[in-house]
């Protein structure tokens, strides 16, 4: 296998193939990461998401961006609605608050809940996104998953398997990859294992993009808050924006009962130790399970 490796919106990426990727298919995925960047990151000043956060209004989108919204806005509702809006796509100032900002100064100040009624404040159709007021859209639930989904589809044509690994977040095609369920507390050791065939396994850990006194990057966004109870989930489906949305949803109540309807199957680690899983999780736990 063949394995490049680059940088995009913000961490490590490496696609693995049975030939090296010619220059044609590495001109398509990054036309791809900067565009979807390009309309989606909060860190750049020059994005479509930030030309909207000081005011809001209405904003052109391009028929890639357009798609991106319904796919992502629209798991966003479930994963909303099925949370009671712990999860939500305007936390973004949350995280600001806390110092997950632009330059990710670190530097944390008070929580800072996300609106409750984001569905009446942002909207989406086939041509335009629009924002009322003010606001800090944060597609980190399942953006990631979104774009790993675009590249792999990218590479439909390259023969034999292709595998899309987003730092963690990955989807498998034409074949199969054995993967170790990376302890959240110990990097150097497994809770279990797992085989990703033609699907996509994507994970998040609160010992991810950690800083200061018990700050992450997955918050309540009814609070603003951090969350405590779960340290790390993994959640197995078809397709990577799924298992990304529901690896975050699995932090709240309700995410077990999303995942499920979805019929993605998932695996978590509480914060002492014990996992959860799925009943249908072909993997194997090295763990204690929850009681």
């Amino acid at each position: 296998m063949h394995a490049w490796r680059f940088d995009a919106i913000g961490t490590r990426w490496e696609i693995e193939t049975a030939a090296p990727l010619g220059e044609r298919d590495r001109a398509r995925v990054r036309a791809l990461v900067g565009g979807f960047d390009a309309t989606w990151s909060r860190f750049r000043r020059d994005s479509l998401v930030s030309a909207l956060r000081s005011q809001g209004g209405t904003t052109p989108l391009t028929p890639d961006a357009a798609a991106d919204a319904a796919a992502m806005l629209g798991a966003y509702r479930e994963l909303s609605r099925a949370t009671d809006t712990a999860v939500n796509p305007l936390i973004g100032a949350g995280l600001e608050a806390l110092g997950y900002d632009r330059d990710v100064s670190l530097i944390s100040g008070p929580a800072q809940p996300a609106p409750g009624e984001w569905e009446r404040m942002l909207s989406w159709d086939g041509a335009s996104l629009t924002l009322v007021g003010p606001g800090v859209v944060d597609v980190g639930a399942l953006g990631k998953g979104r774009l790993v989904d675009l590249i792999s589809d990218a590479l439909a044509g390259a023969a034999g398997r292709v595998t899309v690994d987003g730092s963690g977040d990955l989807r498998v095609r034409a074949g199969a990859a054995r993967v170790a369920l990376e302890h959240p507390y110990d990097p150097t050791s497994a809770i279990g294992v797992v085989e990703v065939a033609d699907a996509a396994l994507c994970g998040s850990a609160v010992t991810r993009r950690a800083w200061g006194d018990g700050l992450h990057h997955v918050l309540d966004g009814r609070t603003g808050v951090p969350v405590r109870t779960w340290a790390a989930t993994w959640a197995l489906a078809d397709d990577a924006l799924h298992a990304d949305a529901a690896a975050t949803a699995l932090f709240f109540d309700g995410g077990p009962e999303l995942a499920d309807s979805w019929g993605v199957q998932w695996v978590r680690m509480s914060t002492d130790g014990r996992a959860e899983r799925s009943a249908g999780f072909p993997g194997e736990l090295f763990t204690e399970p929850a009681r």
